[in-house]
């Protein structure tokens, strides 16, 4: 049996409630004053068609996080260094930590509504262990690191969307200063100086 496809005017509703939604969050002043029904409202598609799309306002906010990340995530995954597999381990860990901060600073209150839409712990949300995984597996090749495990959590803490909130939006810290400084920090966790060539351009 071949699967249907989607009609033509739900992909448009689908696009035009992602692009809604986008808007709104770069917008807003808090994320979770961001509403459904805000969000059908600003694309012209009625509340129902929304549900149907996403089911909930976490899938919504999920399947926004998952387009903006797409091209990242092609780089992770099968693109050329500094981001991609043939990297060498260390250089690979500088550059996914750039990566994932310059993401959140491009996307601050979306990652801010996804990170505030997990359960009990933000540790279990798939987003989360996808990038924890993916760190440790580099930090495990580097000669002499033991703990690759709480050491990629440490580093991920670092890049926590409410820290970053707090610190571009509220002190304003120069975006170039926060990605030195996580360098730097990444630096001494692995006891080594931060890697020029490892800084992803953004």
């Amino acid at each position: 049996m071949t699967e249907r496809k989607p009609r033509k005017d739900a992909v448009r509703n689908r696009a035009a409630l992602l692009a809604a939604a986008d808007a709104l969050f770069a917008r807003c002043e808090s994320p979770e004053a961001v509403t459904m029904a805000d969000i059908a409202t600003e694309a012209g598609v009625g509340k129902a068609s929304l549900f149907r799309a996403f089911g909930d306002r976490t899938g919504l906010i999920r399947a926004l996080y998952e387009a903006r990340l797409e091209p990242i995530r092609n780089a992770v995954e099968a693109g050329p260094p500094p981001l991609g597999p043939a990297t060498p381990p260390l250089q690979r860990v500088f550059a996914l930590l750039d990566a994932l901060l310059c993401f959140k600073l491009d996307n601050r209150h979306l990652v801010l509504a996804l990170e505030g839409t997990g359960s009990d712990s933000p540790y279990k949300a798939e987003h989360y262990e996808r990038w924890h995984a993916l760190l440790k597996a580099a930090l495990e090749q580097i000669p002499g690191l033991t703990d690759s495990g709480f050491t990629a959590h440490a580093l991920l803490a670092a890049t926590r969307a409410d820290l970053v909130e707090h610190l571009a939006g509220h002190e304003r810290v120069p975006r170039e200063t926060m990605r030195t400084q996580l360098a730097s920090l990444t630096a001494r966790v692995l006891g080594t100086r931060p890697l020029q060539d490892s800084v992803v351009e953004g």
